[in-house]
């Protein structure tokens, strides 16, 4: 146990030896920045301009649609065309977009409809990136390796997420909200520069257990598309990965919003600044449980980790439906959020290690569009049941994760998963 803890912090840190994976993690933690610059800036400058939280809603709407819609396009273009080509003409094409919205702005020409066809184009070129940017790191770096460089680029992205947003608060308080743009674009550039540096390698040797790939020869983006789909369903360990992924981002979107609002201002009774504390408590536990992983290493039982989890975050969600503690509320809530970090690391890696690269990008955009197809369906359920109360509302999660767990545990295949 001592040397197995001994080693912990040299493994973690074992994919930042290298050039290539250094460039990724940087690529990556920028274009995530950007991306948290981009959603205050667009609903800064539309609230500037109209002053209407439904047109806010309509440009942000705008982004969001295109996004889903096309990344089942970007992950199958992914698996025949170079990820890294893909990331870098994605992340250069949007550092074109938001400088010239941020000119536009400065300029004093910008329209309510000039920020929706930007959000619009915004969001189908960065359906391109996202599937690549997780299907590249095989081919970057060794087998052994994908484990804690998971858990690197995850900190990074968990990191990204709260510093983008805070940054472009305080850029448009001491300047002009267009000026926010501007930097977004730089952010995007920057990365398109690191990714383009990347020289990558051929992927390693897929799991013999894994179904065999799709056929070379494919012929439309449909049939790609749907190649890509059945892949998914018929492996039973990958569709119980997917369903786990889609399960807990119908748990995120909903009662990590809208349960934390409610629970923040008619539970607890703290308003603004506990709910503050709860998605603070959320974020930092993902991301211990993030680096955990990555320094704990190795291929434990995945499947049996995916059922913990679901079983985890069933017992969490019971208890913010019962308890009206504070300080019970806000170690739950970190306690969920390490589970979720620590898993998400093991689950990430056995997709990249276990799917062949012919249909990696693919398999990862089936999973990408289920969590943005989810999230509305969450988001509406858990607005409804916290009008009943809040044990309703957790609850009925709870129960749901609790099916999950169970559902995964019954399959000798899934708990075999490595």
């Amino acid at each position: 146990m001592a040397t197995t803890l001994a080693g912990a912090g040299p493994r973690l840190w074992a994919p930042a030896r290298h050039r290539l994976f250094r460039l990724l993690w940087a690529g990556q933690s920028l274009s995530l920045l950007g991306d948290g610059f981009s959603v205050v800036a667009f609903s800064w400058i539309t609230l500037g301009l109209t002053g209407s939280t439904l047109t806010l809603g309509y440009v942000l709407a705008f982004q969001a649609v295109p996004r889903a819609l096309l990344t089942l396009v970007g992950g199958s273009l992914g698996d025949s065309w170079s990820t890294r080509t893909l990331m870098v003409v994605s992340s250069w094409a949007r550092a074109a977009l938001m400088a010239a919205v941020g000119l536009a702005g400065l300029g004093g020409h910008l329209t309510v409809w000039m920020l929706c066809a930007a959000a619009a184009a915004f969001g189908a070129v960065d359906a391109f990136f996202q599937p690549a940017r997780v299907s590249i790191l095989p081919s970057v770096v060794d087998d052994d390796l994908l484990t804690p460089a998971n858990a690197l680029l995850g900190a990074g992205a968990r990191t990204a997420a709260v510093v983008g947003p805070a940054v472009g608060g305080v850029v448009i308080a001491l300047t002009k909200a267009p000026v926010a743009f501007l930097v977004d674009a730089v952010c995007f550039a920057l990365c398109g520069w690191c990714v383009s540096r990347i020289r990558t390698r051929p992927a390693a040797e897929p799991d013999p257990a894994a179904p065999p790939a799709a056929p070379a020869e494919r012929t439309t983006l449909g049939s790609r598309i749907r190649e890509g789909v059945v892949y998914t369903l018929r492996d039973p360990r990958l569709r119980t990965v997917v369903v786990l992924d889609t399960a807990v981002n119908f748990c995120y979107a909903g009662p990590f919003t809208v349960g934390f609002a409610a629970l923040a201002d008619d539970v607890l009774r703290g308003g603004s600044a506990t709910l503050g504390i709860l998605n603070g408590a959320l974020a930092g536990g993902a991301l211990l449980g993030t680096l955990a992983g990555g320094a704990v290493g190795g291929r434990p039982r995945v499947g049996l980790l995916v059922a913990a989890l679901a079983g985890w975050l069933g017992a969490g969600m019971a208890v913010l439906g019962l308890v009206h503690s504070t300080p019970a509320v806000v170690a739950t809530v970190l306690a969920m959020g390490f589970a979720i970090g620590f898993q998400g690391v093991f689950g990430l890696s056995w997709i990249q290690r276990n799917i062949p690269k012919e249909v990696l990008s693919r398999v990862i955009s089936v999973d990408m569009v289920l969590g943005y197809a989810v999230a509305p369906l969450s988001l509406i359920a858990c607005g409804a049941l916290a009008g009943v109360d809040m044990f309703a509302l957790f609850g009925t999660v709870a129960a749901v994760l609790a099916l999950t767990g169970l559902a995964v545990l019954a399959s000798r295949a899934v708990r075999a998963m490595r």
